[in-house]
C-alpha cells in the first residue's frame, strides 16, 4: 500500500520555475484584524485608532505592514508550508491604501531560482503584487526565500 501524500504541503524549489505565476485567494480585511494587529504592533497611529479621523485618506485604513503579512499568511497555506526554509530579504513599496472592508489577494511570479552550495536548497526571489477587490495593485513586494529542495531530486554530492 502507497503512503498516503501530506496534504498542505508547500512547493519545493524544484516544482518551480522561472515566469511561474500563482494567485492565492482573497481575504476581505475586517474591524477585529485592524485593532488586532495595531494594538500587537504598537501601531496606534491616529489615523488607525480613531473612526473619526479626517486625514488625507477617507476610510479606515489599515497599515501597509498588515495588508502585507495578511498574503504571507496564504503564501504559507498554499505555497511554503513545510518548504520554506527563511525569508532573506524583502522590499516593499505601497501604492494605494487598504481600508477595512477591502479583499485582496496576492499575484506572485517567480523571478529566479539560484540552486545553492549545500543541502539541495535554493534561493527563490519572487514578485508579489496585492491587488484589491477593484483590481487595483495596491502594494508590491520582492521577496528572496530560501526553500528547500525535493528530497527525491538531491543527490548526494549536494549534501
Amino acid at each position: 500500500m502507497a503512503s498516503p501524500i501530506l496534504l498542505g504541503r508547500g512547493y519545493y524549489w524544484h516544482d518551480l520555475h522561472v515566469d511561474q505565476e500563482f494567485i492565492t485567494y482573497g481575504r476581505s480585511i475586517t474591524e477585529t484584524d485592524l485593532m488586532n494587529f495595531i494594538t500587537l504592533t504598537g501601531m496606534t497611529e491616529i489615523i488607525f485608532t480613531d473612526i473619526q479621523h479626517k486625514g488625507a485618506m477617507q476610510g479606515r485604513v489599515v497599515p501597509g505592514a498588515l495588508s502585507y503579512t495578511l498574503i504571507e499568511g496564504l503564501l504559507v497555506q498554499g505555497m511554503i508550508q513545510g518548504t520554506g526554509m527563511a525569508l532573506l530579504e524583502i522590499e516593499k513599496k505601497i501604492l494605494a491604501p487598504v481600508c477595512v472592508g477591502d479583499t485582496i489577494h496576492g499575484h506572485v511570479r517567480i523571478e529566479h531560482i539560484r540552486p545553492t552550495s549545500k543541502h539541495g536548497r535554493a534561493v527563490v526571489t519572487s514578485t508579489v503584487s496585492i491587488v484589491n477587490q477593484h483590481d487595483v495593485t495596491v502594494s508590491t513586494y520582492t521577496a528572496k526565500r530560501l526553500l528547500a529542495g525535493d528530497p527525491q531530486k538531491i543527490t548526494v554530492e549536494s549534501h
